[in-house]
C-alpha cells in the first residue's frame, strides 16, 4: 500500500483565473466550467504546485465501480497543463504522459486530490511530476509528463496571453 502525506506550504491556496473562459471555441474537456461532458476542473496555485480536487462519479468507470484510467490518466495531463500556463506562463502540449496506477480508484470515492510540480525544464521541453491521491491520502496514480513550451508568439496564437490568481 502506498501512502502519501500531502504536504500543506503555508501559504494559502491561490484560485487560478482561467485565462481562456471567454475565448471564442473554449470547450476544454478538463478544465471548462460549460462543457456539459467535461470534468470541469478548476486549478489552485500551493507554492511550486498546481493543484486541483476532483469527485468521481459511476459516468466516468472503465470496470464495474472503478475509474476508468483514461480518466485518471486525463486528469494528470490536465493538472500538467496548468502547471505549463501558470508557473511557465505560457501555452504548450503533452509530448510523453507516462502513469503508473498504484492503487484503484472506486468510483464513489469522495474526492480525489491532483498535484503537479516542474521537475526540470531543459530548453522548450519541460518535465513535470504529478500524482492523485484519495481522500485518504493514499498514492493512487503518478504521472511523469513532458510538455513542449510554445513561444511567446505561438502562445498568443493560441489566445494565451497570462495567467493570474485572484488578487493578483
Amino acid at each position: 500500500m502506498y501512502l502519501h502525506i500531502f504536504y500543506r506550504t503555508s501559504m494559502a491556496l491561490k484560485k487560478i483565473i482561467n485565462p481562456w473562459y471567454n475565448y471564442p471555441g473554449y470547450n476544454c474537456f478538463g478544465c471548462s466550467p460549460d462543457n456539459p461532458i467535461g470534468l470541469h476542473l478548476s486549478f489552485y496555485e500551493d507554492g511550486d504546485y498546481i493543484v486541483s480536487t476532483w469527485h468521481p462519479s459511476k459516468n466516468y468507470q472503465g470496470w464495474i465501480d472503478t475509474m476508468h484510467g483514461g480518466i485518471l490518466s486525463t486528469l494528470i495531463d490536465e493538472v500538467c497543463g496548468w502547471v505549463v500556463t501558470r508557473k511557465m506562463q505560457a501555452s504548450g502540449y503533452t509530448v510523453q504522459l507516462n502513469v503508473k496506477f498504484r492503487k484503484a480508484v472506486p468510483t464513489n470515492e469522495p474526492e480525489l486530490t491532483i498535484r503537479a510540480k516542474v521537475d526540470k525544464q531543459v530548453r522548450n521541453l519541460v518535465y513535470l511530476h504529478a500524482e492523485i491521491t484519495n481522500s485518504k491520502g493514499e498514492l493512487c496514480n503518478e504521472g511523469e509528463v513532458v510538455y513542449f513550451l510554445m513561444n511567446e508568439e505561438k502562445s498568443k496564437e493560441m489566445g494565451f496571453l497570462q495567467c493570474k490568481v485572484e488578487g493578483e
